[in-house]
């Protein structure tokens, strides 16, 4: 009998607190309409291109918010592409690196209602390789990608812990 009102009791206390996942903030912080301006970097063009996709992934997926032009926007999130290190973080017993790990840097900008956030994120992205081979195009923009996305996810969960309206 006494478990049996200890588990009505937990549940009307859970019930009470009214949970609500982080993307409901996020989504009231975002918006329904978001414009995104993506910093096409000349000398790398093909990053700028999976970061947008990344973006528009990660918006659409994760928080069901639509991309629009800037005049109806409710907020907008400008990127820049800044970086791109590889490190290596395993040798094999020859002295050939095996396993490397992207950083990939961008510069966030949020805007909305004349709130203006600024925040620089590093993504970080690690993978094998072959002893003795180097990184090639497309395990690079492989790790950029997933670079990006991880960057773009992190700047995401800020933005829902700062639960701005």
């Amino acid at each position: 009998m006494r478990s049996i009102i200890y588990i009505l009791l937990s549940i009307f206390i859970i019930m009470g607190c009214e949970y609500k996942p982080s993307a409901n903030f996020t989504n009231k912080t975002l918006g329904k309409r978001v414009y995104t301006d993506i910093d096409v970097s000349l000398s790398d063009p093909q990053n700028s291109v999976l970061i947008k996709d990344a973006i528009y992934k990660a918006l659409y997926s994760r928080l069901n918010t639509t991309v629009t032009d800037k005049k109806r926007a409710d907020s907008i999130i400008k990127v820049r592409y800044k970086s791109i290190k590889f490190k290596p973080l395993q040798y094999d017993m020859h002295g050939y690196v095996i396993y490397y790990q992207a950083d990939t840097t961008l510069d966030f900008i949020y805007i909305k209602n004349k709130k203006i956030i600024k925040k620089t994120i590093t993504g970080r992205y690690s993978f094998p390789i072959r002893p003795s081979a180097i990184i090639s195009t497309s395990l690079r923009f492989e790790a950029i990608k997933n670079g990006s996305d991880r960057a773009i996810e992190q700047f995401i969960a800020y933005l829902s812990g700062l639960g701005l309206d």
